[in-house]
């Protein structure tokens, strides 16, 4: 019923996708490096839920609103770009109470925030809509063979980018005794949205 002869070189291609820095594994890095671990696996699963949300709209056909209209992607990013600024913007006031020594950091809503990062990352559609089809194979059931890739790819980025977000909240549950650390680590997280929009913006822009 599926192809499974496809899967070694799938897997690959799914590696070399996720090895550049990205929306995704960026803010993994920032959310541990401010909230720590458990807020780190809270994100990621926000992250694969919103990464689901694609798959299932690529399998649906809904891809070809984006094929056809690149305007839409455009908006996504950008919409993806100005929230990553609100974050910075939230980061960096925790980073000021924790100098002014209120250190109780809020945790922020991981997973939603997680899910929204990933909505507003038009290139996971893109991967779905320019890498599935070429890994359909010999599967009598092309949407079953979609289903399952699109459910590996996921997995794999829950556990590596979930393994970036873990380690960097290593950072933070060592030095969140210290206000001084915590707004330092809360600063980087800031600068990691920052440099992020800022990127996604240029894109767009040379696009």
């Amino acid at each position: 019923m599926v192809d499974s002869s496809v899967l070694p070189s799938y897997i690959a291609v799914i590696l070399l996708f996720l090895a550049p820095p990205g929306p995704d594994m960026a803010y993994m890095l920032a959310v541990g490096l401010e909230g720590g671990r458990l807020s780190a696996l809270r994100a990621i699963l926000g992250i694969g839920t919103g990464m689901s949300v694609y798959a299932a709209a690529a399998v649906a056909g809904m891809g070809e609103i984006a094929r056809s209209h690149p305007s839409v992607l455009n908006a996504v990013r950008m919409m993806g770009a100005a929230y990553l600024l609100w974050l910075a913007y939230s980061t960096l006031r925790s980073a000021r109470r924790a100098i002014s020594g209120h250190g109780d950091i809020a945790t922020g809503r991981w997973y939603l925030r997680g899910v929204l990062v990933s909505l507003t990352n038009p290139k996971i559609i893109l991967f779905y809509l320019a890498v599935l089809p070429q890994f359909i194979g010999n599967a009598e059931n092309p949407e079953l063979q979609m289903i399952i890739l699109g459910a590996i790819n996921v997995l794999m980025e829950i556990v590596l980018y979930g393994g970036i977000g873990v380690l960097s909240g290593s950072f933070h549950a060592r030095l969140t005794h210290s206000m001084k650390a915590t707004s330092v680590l809360n600063y980087a997280a800031c600068a990691v949205y920052v440099v992020l929009a800022a990127a996604i913006s240029i894109e767009i822009l040379l696009a």
